[in-house]
This record gives C-alpha cells, structure tokens and sequence, in this order.
C-alpha cells in the first residue's frame, strides 16, 4: 500500500454553557492548528452548543439561531484556512424529537458533507431515561467519509464501550478513527474513590487501535476536573503524543496511513471477522475432541 500522510490537529479546550465562548475557542484553535499545517481538525464532543445535562441545564438552554449562526463562522473559518473541521454539537430535530449528540465533518470548503450522531447514549433504556437518553436521541448508523484519499469515521463518547462499532467501521477499510469525548464537570469513580475514566478510556483507545490498526484521535473537554487529556493513538497501540491536562491546545500529528506499523493481529483478523475464531491448520485426532483426557 502506497503511504499517505493525514496531519491530524487533536484540539481540546473547556467546553462551556455559552455558545459564544465555545465559538471563540474554536475559532482559535482552528487558527494555531492552520499556522501548524495542519490537515483537519478534531473537536470534542459536543464543543460548540455545551453538552445537556453538563455544561446547560437542559436542552431548551440551546439558542438554535444562535447556534447555527456560529456553525456557519466555523464553516467560513473552514474555507478560508483550508482545513477539514470534525465539529462536536447538538443537531436540532423536528416534531418535538430530542436532538442528536453530532459530530459534523465540514470540509475544507466549509461544507458540511456528512454528520455522526452518538449512537449509544449513556443512560437506561426504561420508562424514565437518564443522562444522555434524557435530553438526545440516538444516531443509528455509522460515519465514514474521506479526507485526502484517507478513509475515516467518526465516534463519540460511550460508543467506545462497543467494540462492535469498530468492527463494521473495519468492514468498511476505515483507516483512522476521530473519537470526541467529554469526561469532565462530572468524575464517576470506584467505591475506592479512584477516577476509572482516566485509566479505562486511554486503555480502550490503545486496544480498539491495535485490534483493528486504526490512527485515533482521542479528545476531550478541559473542562474541571477533566479526567484526562487528549491523545494521538498509531495502528500498534502506542499513544504517540498527549496535550496536557486541563490546558487548551491542539495536538498535531502526522498520521502515516499504509506504513510499516506493526498489525499483531493482521494475518488472522480477515478470517476472524468472518467467523473463523482460529489461526487454520485444524487437525482431526480423538484427543484433540476428548476434553476430559490427560
């Protein structure tokens, strides 16, 4: 495979209630990652309306003129510094619908060409919804788009629990995966009091990375307490770059797609994906079917 080569800006900043002040934000980081060429840049989750229930009380806090009025800045922002924007927010529905968790993918011409709605909300899935279910509907279909010839999708937040999500992202020669977050003004932490976010969320990047050779982009709000800091993961597993923790900046990496990054899995990975859960070369002897013997 011929070598391509995605500079990726991973932005991260405190996500506010206050529409303008996230605009601002985002405008500007949008700026350092041009003076830094990079190719794209990728926001956390819901970084332009604020994340219901989080940062605003509610929905009904969105002012949607507003909001959509900022939308169309980062799009003009967008055209002018020829930069691919991975735009976390709230899309607004019809007909009294709860509005979807999005990231939207606006191209370097300011266009929006396609959008990821989170499509596994944290929350129980009763007669009482909570957290996300209480104030989004969720997405029910993957994200995958192009930039430069480079195969990409898109996910947000809890999708990371779901290995599934990667898998059919996978099927579809995704190459790098751009994830948003937002894990912070909330902390959930073990009976012992420890912060399992900060642990389980890069731990997961790393695995969902090296099972599938994807390049991650792994965001999140600075927002106090963040629970930790956004970070670049390369096909192998290995985190290759790290923003510090609750400090606004964009992480910029070269993201080298078909290089020779090691793929533990890649012989095998086809085959098991397609039902086969071994490495061939079967053999038939009775004492490879007796599982009681000695």
């Amino acid at each position: 495979m011929k070598t391509k080569t995605l500079r990726v800006g991973t932005a991260q900043f405190s996500v506010e209630g206050q529409i303008s002040k996230n605009r601002a934000a985002i405008l500007r980081l949008m700026q350092t990652a041009a003076e830094q060429h990079a190719e794209v840049i990728h926001f956390s989750e819901a970084a332009l309306s604020g994340y219901a229930g989080v940062d605003i009380p509610n929905i009904e806090a969105i002012n949607w003129d507003e909001l959509v009025a900022a939308t169309r800045d980062i799009q003009q922002a967008a055209r002018e510094l020829k930069l691919w924007v991975l735009l976390g927010s709230t899309h607004r529905l019809s007909d009294n619908h709860k509005p979807h968790n999005s990231i939207y993918v606006i191209d370097s011409r300011g266009q929006i060409v396609t959008r990821y709605d989170k499509r596994f909300c944290t929350g129980s899935s009763g007669s009482k919804p909570t957290l996300d279910l209480k104030y989004y509907s969720p997405g029910n279909r993957a994200c995958v788009f192009k930039i430069k010839g480079v195969t990409c999708g898109a996910l947000i937040c809890y999708d990371y629990r779901f290995p599934e999500l990667y898998r059919d992202l996978k099927q579809h020669d995704v190459q790098v995966i751009f994830q948003s977050f937002h894990n912070a003004r909330k902390t959930v932490v073990a009976d012992d009091g420890y912060n399992i976010w900060k642990t389980i969320v890069p731990a997961t990047m790393c695995c969902r990375a090296a099972e599938n050779h994807f390049w991650i982009s792994a965001n999140n709000s600075t927002a106090k307490p963040s629970c930790w800091p956004s970070f670049a993961v390369r096909p192998d597993g290995a985190i290759v770059g790290q923003l510090k923790q609750h400090q606004a900046g964009v992480l910029v990496t070269d993201f080298q797609i078909g290089s020779d990054i090691f793929d533990a899995p890649g012989l095998w990975r086809p085959a098991a994906m397609n039902g086969q859960l071994h490495s061939g070369c079967l053999v038939d002897d009775p004492r490879s079917h007796d599982l009681t013997c000695l």
